[in-house]
């Protein structure tokens, strides 16, 4: 089950990919819901010395997130292993509703991570 099939079966809204959230820098979200304020950042290469985890990567990482959240912005973040898995869906879920203001209890996990009522299949 990709991404968008998961938030799909969890009644959440699909996110906006790419989305430049800064003015005058060129800094994209992997996914937002902008009119939530709401990012997700798929950081990658972790095990295997990947940009965000070498110094100027790391640093120019550091930089981006600090003007995200000073603007208002809930940023989470995660390894690619880890996007649909059943934790971090429930921290999304949980970040988007909060701050819509909305609390609904269609917006439920198994154990595995897939909305309650579906079968999970492979990405």
């Amino acid at each position: 089950m990709t991404f968008s099939q998961i938030l799909r079966g969890l009644g959440l809204p699909e996110p906006i990919t790419e989305h430049r959230f800064h003015a005058t820098r060129k800094w994209r979200f992997d996914f937002a819901w902008p009119d939530l304020m709401v990012a997700v950042e798929v950081e990658g290469g972790v095990w295997v010395g990947g940009r965000h985890t070498r110094g100027k990567g790391f640093i120019a990482d550091i930089e981006k997130y600090n003007h995200a959240a000073a603007a208002g912005w809930c940023v989470l973040r995660c390894q690619p292993s880890t996007l649909t898995s059943g934790p971090f869906l429930q921290l999304l879920t949980q970040a988007l509703t909060c701050r819509s203001g909305i609390s609904s209890p269609q917006h439920r996990l198994a154990s595995d991570g897939s909305p309650i009522g579906s079968s999970k299949t492979p990405r």
